[in-house]
């Protein structure tokens, strides 16, 4: 049998590779695809001081990419010397690598780039009257010339991996690698919005974002300023970690983390124990497996941040982890709960104004008159409206106000109940369903804590002490939470092997079956671990648990008062938008969108 002869012998030598193999190698760790070419170009533009960048694509960068910037620009040495492998301007020492400021800092990213393709570099320091322009294809250096060019500097990047067609033929199709680039333009455009920056592909501009802006412009011009009003400032600091940005309301979640986002020192980076904290922070206001959007800047000085860890530095590793989880957990729970200042709040994620009065006697007159004259009914069917609304006339005419500022709405008026289910609500800018059992559940979580938190549990003793019989596992661990069970507000003890004597239930869960209450919250404790670990973070599923048993149920028909209530107090709790599992408690629609649904807009 032949023997393959791409294959090396064992026996064979070791030897140096030339170098242009081995800038091919690095530019497989650092140039991915077009969007990472792009990547590093943005970089280097930034940390050259630049106030405006301009983006161009053809063919989603296959054919062509080029940036543009107006920061420092590079004498005729420096250009050359960009292109060599690991020399770079901004460290000098190992030592500086530990605490390095800049995006880019290694020197491989243009020497890779210029490795595996048509590459043009031109630039002009401010203070020179000519600017040098370079070429390199497939890192052969091809010409050195003087040129006439603006200050700063301007690469173009042609025919990516026309010279390694192994990594071309991976590349995906021309929709796929606009649409990456895209992402990661907007990603340093959330980094930044101090600088201003365009985005043309294929002679469209796509992006326009004027400099000068603050973060709130950046994310209103990439998304929405509907969106916007779904997120809530973060601005926490504690020791030596800054969490600044905006975190979204449960209502926000999606399926994946494609709309967070996590800058680290003005970097776009990640780390996983930031995603942990994510998790944690809305744990109990978001179902598992949804996902907020955030938009975290965390600042930390660099000697504590390692940013070397990954080759294209979109991971790092804190010295300090649990300080960093502990500070965006603060961060986030503090802006979801409205804890800031008045003038610092945002508005809600749906504001009303005050309600519209209701019509006079002799305005009613004039629109009973103008029914009748349209044909809208006959006087019987006047006659029969007139009864309801008088028939309702307490809760219409008492729009509920909140006494809360973190209420969803200035004012609402309960309407009634659909489906025999939900709760309709009329504000001044549209109609809002509310899930009855999902926004007890809220009410009776929130007070429970507030009560456990506060130290004082308020517990309602039973008329008769209940025997409860627990399975064996239950019973060991309720057994072995005893004491926890009575900081809660519960009147428990042992009676024999699997068996308690229940004389007291918190006063916020008295509705419910002690047993059901009792078997659910053994689990969740069971879950959580020693009596020791059960502070409040570790009592949240065990109270969900306990409010989802005892709130009141999907299909319960409810009077208008108790529907009011319940109105009032989901307006006075501090994340009023979720059930503690994350179920969304309101379903807002605006009249501008039922307008547009009628073909009225």
């Amino acid at each position: 049998m032949e023997k393959d002869s791409n294959v090396p012998p064992v026996n064979q030598h070791i030897q140096m590779l030339p170098d242009h193999v081995i800038n091919k190698i690095a530019a497989g760790e650092v140039i991915e695809r077009p969007a990472s070419v792009m990547k590093e170009l943005v970089e280097n533009a930034i940390d050259a001081g630049a106030t405006q960048v301009d983006v161009e694509v053809v063919q989603g960068g296959m054919q062509l990419i080029a940036v543009s910037d107006n920061g420092s620009g590079m004498n005729r040495d420096d250009a050359l010397l960009s292109i060599e492998r690991h020399a770079t301007s901004k460290i000098r020492t190992a030592e500086q690598v530990e605490a390095v400021s800049t995006l880019g800092f290694r020197g491989e990213a243009l020497s890779s780039i210029s490795a595996v393709s048509r590459f043009t570099l031109i630039t002009r320091p401010a203070a020179e009257l000519s600017g040098t322009h370079i070429q390199v294809s497939g890192g052969k250096l091809q010409d050195v010339v003087d040129a006439g060019c603006p200050p700063g500097t301007r690469f173009e990047v042609r025919n990516l991996f026309f010279n390694v067609p192994a990594r071309r033929k991976f590349l995906r199709t021309e929709a796929t690698e606009l649409a990456q680039i895209r992402q990661l333009f907007a990603v340093y455009a959330l980094a930044h919005p101090e600088v201003g920056l365009t985005f043309t592909s294929d002679g469209r501009e796509v992006y326009n974002l004027p400099g000068g802006s603050n973060l709130a412009d950046r994310i209103t011009a990439l998304y929405s300023p509907a969106f916007l009003s779904n997120l809530r400032q973060l601005d926490y600091e504690v020791d030596a970690v800054k969490v600044t940005g905006f975190a979204g309301l449960p209502q926000t979640g999606r399926s994946d983390r494609s709309d967070q986002y996590v800058f680290i020192n003005g970097r776009p980076a990640s780390a996983p124990v930031i995603h942990h904290a994510l998790n944690e922070a809305y744990h109990a206001v978001l179902a598992r497996g949804r996902y907020p959007s955030a938009f975290l800047f965390i600042e930390s000085p660099p000697a504590l941040v390692d940013v070397n860890v990954h080759p294209a530095k979109k991971e790092v590793r804190f010295r300090h982890p649990n300080a960093v989880r502990d500070a965006v957990i603060a961060a986030v729970r503090k802006a979801l709960a409205l804890e800031a200042p008045e003038a610092e709040r945002r508005a809600p994620a749906f504001q009303f104004e005050t309600p519209r009065p209701a019509p006079t006697v002799e305005k009613q007159r004039e629109l009973d008159i103008e029914r009748q004259e349209s044909g809208f009914g006959s006087q019987e069917t006047i006659d029969r409206n007139q009864a309801v609304e008088q028939e309702s006339k307490i809760s219409d005419s008492r729009p509920l106000t909140p006494s809360s500022p973190t209420s969803p709405w200035k004012w609402c008026r309960v309407l009634g109940q659909a489906g025999g289910m939900y709760v309709v609500l009329e504000t001044e800018e549209g109609i809002v369903l509310m899930d009855p059992q999902a926004a007890h559940e809220r009410v009776l979580f929130e007070k429970f804590m507030h009560d456990l938190t506060a130290g004082k549990p308020s517990r309602q003793g039973l008329l008769t002490p209940e025997a409860i019989e627990l399975m064996p596992a239950d019973a060991e661990a309720l057994r072995r939470h005893l004491p926890v069970l009575d900081e809660m507000g519960f009147g428990i003890s042992a009676f024999g092997q699997d068996t308690f004597i229940v004389d007291a239930l918190p006063v916020h869960l008295q509705s419910g079956s002690p047993i059901v209450i009792l078997s659910g919250i053994a689990r969740a404790l069971e879950k959580s671990g020693a009596a020791a670990r059960a502070t409040r973070e570790a009592l949240r599923e065990t109270v969900a648990q306990a409010a989802c048993r005892t709130s009141i149920k999907a299909r319960d028909t409810l009077p208008p008062a108790a529907m009011e209530r319940l109105v009032e107090d989901l307006a006075k709790t501090e994340m009023p938008y979720t059930c503690p599992h994350g179920r969304p408690t309101l379903i807002f629609t605006s009249f501008t969108e039922l307008n547009r649904k009628f073909g009225r807009s």
